[in-house]
């Protein structure tokens, strides 16, 4: 799905799709604005978790686990879905390993 130029995943759109449905239930438009919001939210986070790795002296996942759940008690305005492909793409972006089940 692209829009302006943006090549969205198929991993993101996926967050769309119901089960037992081949399509997603959002228009492109939606989707596209939720896919930059998040995409930039993974970017914006990576500072902070290298940070916190550091500070805290925790694992990888620990960090992850962390912002991950800081993302769904805040007014972050992420549902589940979202909130876990941001984790997930926060990972891929460092060079993380992902955190291997859903927390």
């Amino acid at each position: 799905m692209t829009d302006d130029q943006i090549t969205i995943p198929p991993s993101f759109i996926a967050l769309f799709v119901e089960p037992g449905r081949i399509k997603p239930g959002a228009s492109r438009e939606h989707i596209t604005r939720r896919y930059d919001f998040c995409e930039d939210l993974a970017t914006m986070l990576t500072e902070k978790a290298i940070d916190l790795k550091w500070e805290l002296q925790v694992t990888e996942y620990d960090v992850l686990v962390r912002i991950r759940r800081g993302l769904l008690a805040g007014e972050s305005g992420l549902d589940h879905k979202e909130a876990w492909w941001v984790m997930t793409r926060l990972a891929e972006l460092l060079g993380w390993p992902p955190a291997p089940v859903e927390v």
